[in-house]
């Protein structure tokens, strides 16, 4: 028994935070910021609008394009550092529950950007061990909850959305999974964080005082030690396999920041058209990026059944991981 990729879902809010409206808010420029970054806008979640709400959403669409009915769900697990709630019930419960999804198991995991191809692994594997048959997989964060925008270093990169998987029991070899590594170093945990609530700082005034709930970046530190990991896992996971870069199609990399994703390509030597890139339109939206990613280019129609998706992604933790694998799914 095999584990195919079997469809594609996301849900983006329709609420639009441009650099313009930065420009009003801290003391930063839409020159500084694309630049910088590559980023010209993000996606704000609405007022009472949660990661769960949004994760529904493009779970519904996930399943609906795999052709399953609900019932056929045996799994679901979701990828975020923003769930509903600190820290139970896990937000994957939640989802489950809006989808009408019922005695099924469901969890959350916490791997920040590459939660998602994190979550592929543990799909991969229920699969191929024949415990589940169809799992649905979630990348969703409401990233506007724990940014200060107050601190222009953070506020002008993260971005709110969902993407969602389904991951199926296949026969067909040609359909399956080819690889997917994952690792974390947590040495490096306070590269990237959120300080509070936790064991460590617990709910308190302090932490509303000092802002430990909010995203703490080092941002030069986590650029250069992002180009090295991500390349170094591309090129690894394509030795391993055998595969020559120029033979993937779609080159799907975490969407964090352009420079990033262009001096890993570059270092690939990819062609333009191989990388795919959203992050100037949705900004970071960590675990739920690649997912967003995957559809953008499946609704636009670049993404055809049985093309070769390689996969690559670094987040807090630290965590990176890669996967290589076919789309499995109907083109649309």
């Amino acid at each position: 028994m095999y584990a195919k990729f079997h469809s594609i879902g996301a849900y983006v809010p329709s609420k639009v935070l441009s650099n313009a409206d930065l420009e009003k808010m801290v003391d930063t420029s839409d020159e500084w910021i694309l630049k910088r970054t590559g980023i010209s806008e993000r996606r704000i979640a609405k007022d009472g609008e949660n990661t769960s709400d949004m994760a529904t959403k493009a779970s519904k669409l996930a399943i609906e394009r795999a052709g399953l009915d609900i019932s056929e769900i045996d799994l679901v697990v979701c990828a975020t550092v923003t769930p509903d709630y600190f820290n139970m019930p896990a937000t994957a419960c939640i989802i489950s529950d809006k989808l009408g999804i019922k005695n099924v198991q469901a969890f959350d995991i916490s791997s920040a950007c590459s939660g998602f191809v994190y979550a592929l692994s543990i799909a991969k594997a229920f699969v191929e061990s024949g415990m589940k048959k169809h799992v649905l997989i979630i990348g969703a964060e409401k990233f506007s909850s724990i940014v200060d925008y107050t601190d222009r270093t953070t506020c002008i990169l993260f971005g709110d959305g969902a993407g969602a998987a389904v991951i199926s029991a296949t026969q067909n070899k040609e359909e399956a999974f080819i690889d997917v590594h994952a690792s974390a170093d947590g040495s490096y945990s306070d590269f990237l964080m959120t300080p509070a609530p936790g064991t460590v700082n617990p709910v308190s005034q302090k932490v509303v005082d000092e802002g430990l709930n909010f995203v703490q970046m080092k941002g030069n530190e986590t650029f250069k030690l992002a180009v090295k990991t991500l390349t170094k896992d591309v090129k690894d996971i394509l030795a391993v396999n055998k595969i020559s870069s120029d033979d993937i199609p779609h080159f799907i990399p975490h969407q964090a920041n352009y420079r990033i994703i262009k001096a890993v390509g570059d270092s690939l030597k990819m062609k333009e058209e191989q990388v795919v890139v959203t992050v100037g339109k949705y900004g970071n939206t960590s675990a739920a990026s690649i997912p967003m990613a995957i559809n953008d280019i499946w609704e636009s129609g670049r993404l055809k059944k049985g093309e070769l998706m390689l996969l690559d992604t670094f987040g807090g933790g630290l965590t990176w991981a890669s996967a290589l694998l076919p789309f499995a799914g109907e083109s649309k």
